[in-house]
């Protein structure tokens, strides 16, 4: 059975970019600077709303797909997964909080992650891998 978790909106994140991307386009606006540049700020605004929007982990039968906008599309076979360990990593990631889970596959590969519904989420990954190691933050 499929089941599609939406990645967390944190306040943190978001904030930080209205704050500091608001402030750009105000000063572009309200100096002489050209249009362009204020039409170009928009478009970037516009895209990382849309990847707020459409970040999202579905668990279909024994994969794991992680997508985030149409720039991220990664199948994670969860029979591979050797750990989840919960983080709050800034490293750059398929994930809208800072509230993250870092899930380690494979011999060498890991992704961030930010299911809103974390320990629900773990529970879905250990009903089907049950060897997976979970570490949770102190």
């Amino acid at each position: 059975m499929e089941r599609k978790f939406k990645s967390k909106i944190g306040a943190a994140l978001a904030i930080t970019l209205i704050v500091v991307l608001g402030s750009i386009v105000i000063l572009a606006i309200t100096s002489e600077t050209s249009w362009p540049g204020v039409f170009i700020l928009l478009g970037m605004i516009s895209f990382i709303i849309h990847l707020f929007l459409t970040t999202y982990y579905i668990v279909k039968s024994e994969h794991l797909q992680i997508k985030s906008g149409f720039l991220i599309n990664i199948t994670v076979d969860i029979n591979t997964i050797r750990k989840i360990i919960e983080t709050n990593s800034i490293l750059s990631a398929p994930a809208m909080s800072l509230d993250r889970l870092e899930i380690i596959y494979n011999k060498y590969d890991s992704v961030l992650i930010s299911p809103k519904e974390k320990a629900e989420f773990i529970k879905k990954m250990l009903d089907i891998n049950p060897n997976i190691e979970v570490n949770h933050k102190k």
